[in-house]
């Protein structure tokens, strides 16, 4: 096998090892053979033009037409003419397959099932890196570069995975690039003949290029260990505690700027609770008749690993126009819907959107999208709250002491996914929640005792001074110390009842704020709190309320009986700033008819953009003016660089010629300054640097005289001398004898150069290839002409000179290694010192 051959097998090779990485992402592995055969169709269509040969931009163009041809073969057959041609209406079904793949990968979890549109995405994608690799190692033989799309293949899929494995495909993607390397490297080698190719050895060592391949292979297999093996070493790392810091993955942003951004609910919500300066986040009006249970809930912590509860990963679907019944809720259950305005400060930068639990609907504009088992709304490409107004519709649910008493067992499908709990949890917790459950005969007693003994019998006090505990004993620190603020409470009780077998999780949000003279009621950073949410069959998830002094003990837990003495039920926390308004405003009052009527809702106006239609947004209007630049920018390129490389060659003149000692300078039609003799002045032989100057400037007038012959349609040939090229040039241009002339003194300036002790810059030599490209633009085609102005092939050099710069920067970088190796390595005769 040759070694170009050898070389275009690696190519692909790499590509495929690379994709590798998605095959965890998706529940079937077909795609990757159908990409498997038709990247094979695309690197064979690239081999047979570089054996024709085509040139290099006529090799990529036809593996792009082929990639095309036959991804409109496999995925828009029908729409397609023939079959296989792409028209107007295969590429629109194309387009809307990928848009179909874009919402199903934003739609499923992984791993997602293989919808076409996910299907054309993977394989598309694959081949369009299967592209880009073969054109940057094989077709321009430079294989160092095309790490970057293969890192840029494989860093997709490493984003969306969260697999234990997931080194595993970063350990075959990166053989894979160093395969591809070892194969260009040795398929330049082979080029030299036999010695670099590896001759035979002699009896007494290793032929030259032998021991540097044997260590660049050691060298880059040990270097691929060490990247593989350093994330298992047990490196220093930070103890999470019941508010751990990592995991909980809620919101964007920083955090500053003045904004409050929740990157982790946990960690939020225990700043929110210890600021010195309190203020309004929310403001809220609704035509509920007791806002004493108008909790407003950011998201659900399911998922308890011992130590600290977070969000699980779930998929998330576009927003319904309503809502499914809450899971779990039953016909029989008392409810009722209400609506609730809310208006969010515009420092306020959440990315959940705070509403009452369970919501039936909202109206919101914005990139927002649904997670449908904890009944909550995300933002989505960086959406947040800041600054939005919403309408929520909900279900103010009523369950009566006695129904939750005789809820019926919840379905296995609640029970296995929230009641598990973690080994490392000490046995103090499940042992005390039997102890203080004891006697009760029913999930509802014991959830209640739960609840009482935190926030009244238990002997706990309410402080958000507390240190957080880390590591699994935190939750029985808490238990014997007695002293915390809402998320210890809410932990150890949602633990508590997982070992008890009671499925529960903890909510994170807002109690109820402090109600306003103007009937709106304003939520604090000092209402952010937690609460436990606990599963009852018929009734779905409830609240209840174990944080003394914090939020309101629910109504369906407190005893009904006259003549008993209840305990002093916790009331609503009082802002700093949101104590009732001694003015009132103009809607200050709202009876109770109004709130019947749905009427009260209108102090807060929806967001003016709710109104009708927004438009899109500026940063969409921004990426089609991007995308339009590009569009227009990009295809004239070759002909941008080829304008600027021509007034660069031609202008050289300026800087060619230096003036003699008692002469002086002329102009001349191009620029270029003749020098001339002043009267009885000898001129002297020119400088080394005059000399210089002027065989650079006549090599580069050359170049551009051969590049625009090439321009229309005359190749240049390295292995002619200068005369012989120019008859060349003469003869397939059909030149007239005044620019055949023109030619030939170019020619001959460049003999002159080449071979004269102190070479001369001749003046008038830009004129020469102007009259020459004059001349062959006369008396070509209109299509050469275009296309020797918009697409020049001798643009082709620019891809030459990064390729041959890039090589440079190697060069560069490895004797600047070498000379550090030789620093730093001691003689084998020095000694140590004295």
């Amino acid at each position: 096998m040759s070694g170009r051959a050898r070389l275009t097998l690696w190519s692909a090779g790499a590509t495929l090892m690379a994709s590798c990485a998605l095959l965890p992402l998706i529940d079937s592995g077909a795609w990757f053979l159908q990409a498997l055969f038709l990247l094979a169709i695309q690197s064979g269509v690239g081999a047979a033009a570089r054996r024709v040969p085509l040139a290099r931009p006529l090799t990529v163009a036809a593996q792009a037409l082929v990639t095309l041809l036959v991804l409109t073969l496999v995925f828009a057959r029908e729409q397609a003419v023939l079959g296989l041609v792409p028209g107007p209406q295969a590429f629109h079904h194309l387009a809307d397959l990928l848009q179909t793949g874009s919402d199903d990968v934003g739609r499923y979890a992984i791993p997602a099932p293989l919808s076409d549109g996910i299907r054309l995405m993977l394989v598309g994608g694959v081949l369009v890196i299967g592209l880009a690799v073969d054109t940057l190692a094989v077709t321009f033989r430079n294989a160092a570069p095309a790490g970057l799309p293969l890192l840029a293949l494989y860093s997709v899929a490493a984003g969306l995975s969260d697999s234990a494995w997931d080194w595993v495909w970063f350990l075959i993607a990166a053989v894979g690039y160093l395969m591809l390397l070892l194969a260009e490297g040795r398929e330049r080698l082979s080029q030299w003949g036999r010695v670099f190719a590896g001759a035979p050895r002699t009896p007494g060592g290793q032929s030259g290029p032998v021991a540097p391949v044997r260590t660049g292979r050691r060298i880059g297999m040990a270097a691929l260990g060490v990247a593989v093996m350093a994330p298992l070493l047990p490196l220093p790392a930070i103890q999470s505690g019941l508010l751990g810091g990592t995991g909980a993955g809620v919101g964007v942003g920083s955090g500053g700027g003045g904004t409050i951004s929740a990157v982790n609910p946990l960690v939020s919500l225990r700043d929110s609770l210890k600021v010195n300066d309190d203020r309004t986040v929310l403001k809220l009006t609704t035509n509920s008749t007791d806002n004493s249970d108008m909790y407003l809930r950011i998201v659900s912590l399911d998922e308890f690993d011992g130590t600290t509860w977070k969000p699980s990963k779930r998929h998330i679907v576009a927003v319904p126009d309503r809502f499914p019944t809450p899971t779990g809720l039953s016909s029989d259950i008392k409810r009722t819907e209400i609506t609730t305005r809310i208006a969010a400060a515009d420092g306020y930068a959440q990315n959940w959107l705070p509403m009452p639990y369970p919501p039936s609907s909202v109206k919101i504009k914005g990139n927002w999208r649904y997670e449908p088992v904890g009944m909550t709304l995300v933002g989505d490409h960086g959406q947040d709250t800041s600054g939005k107004t919403y309408e929520v519709k909900s279900l103010d649910v009523q369950p009566t002491a006695e129904q939750l008493e005789t809820a019926p067992e919840a379905p296995s499908s609640i029970r296995n996914d929230y009641t598990k709990v973690p080994d490392s949890l000490p046995k103090v917790v499940a042992e005390q929640a039997r102890e203080i459950t004891g006697g009760a005969t029913s999930d509802y007693e014991k959830a209640v005792k739960l609840q009482d003994y935190f926030a009244v019998t238990g002997g706990f006090e309410y402080d958000t001074d507390v240190e957080v505990g880390s590591g699994p004993d935190a939750i029985a620190r808490f238990l014997r110390d007695k002293q915390g603020f809402c998320v210890h409470f809410s932990f150890a009780m949602a633990a508590m009842a997982r070992t008890l077998g009671i499925p529960a999780r903890v909510a994170v949000g807002f109690a109820p704020g402090s109600p306003q003279a103007d009937s709106s009621v304003a939520v604090s950073l000092k209402d952010a709190h937690a609460w436990p949410e606990l599963y009852f069959e018929g009734v779905g998830w409830t609240r209840f309320e174990p944080t003394p002094t914090r939020g309101t003990t629910p109504s369906y837990t407190v005893p009904d009986s006259s003549g008993v003495t209840t305990p002093e039920q916790p009331q609503s926390s009082q802002s700093a700033d949101s104590a009732p308004s001694a003015a009132p405003s103009t809607d200050a009052t709202c009876s109770a008819q109004d709130k019947k009527l749905e009427n009260c809702g209108a102090a807060l106006p929806l967001d003016q953009a709710d109104r009708g239609d927004q438009g899109p947004a500026s940063y969409q209007v921004a990426g089609w003016i991007l995308l339009g630049v590009l569009a227009l920018v990009l295809p004239l390129l070759p002909m941008l660089w080829r304008l600027r490389r021509r007034s660069e060659r031609l202008a050289s003149a300026r800087h060619s010629v230096a003036a003699a000692p008692g002469g002086h300078r002329s102009g001349t039609t191009d620029g270029l300054e003749a020098v001339e003799a002043g009267p009885g002045v000898a001129l002297d032989e020119p400088s080394q640097e005059a000399a210089d100057a002027a065989a650079a400037h006549v090599l580069a007038v050359w170049r551009e005289l051969t590049d625009t012959a090439w321009d229309y349609g005359i190749e240049p040939d390295e292995a002619l001398t200068p005369r012989r090229s120019a008859a060349r040039i003469v003869g397939a241009g059909e030149l007239d004898e005044t620019a055949a002339r023109s030619v030939y003194r170019v020619a001959g300036a460049v003999e002159q150069v080449l071979f004269a002790p102190r070479p001369r810059a001749e003046a008038g030599l830009a004129d020469d290839v102007r009259q020459v490209r004059a001349a062959l633009r006369a008396r070509a085609g209109w299509s050469t002409r275009v296309r020797a102005v918009v697409a020049p092939r001798s643009a082709i050099r620019a891809l030459w000179d990064l390729s041959d710069r890039w090589a440079a920067v190697k060069a560069s970088w490895a004797a600047r290694v070498a000379r550090l190796a030789t620093l730093v390595r001691r003689p084998s005769g020095q000694q140590g010192g004295g």
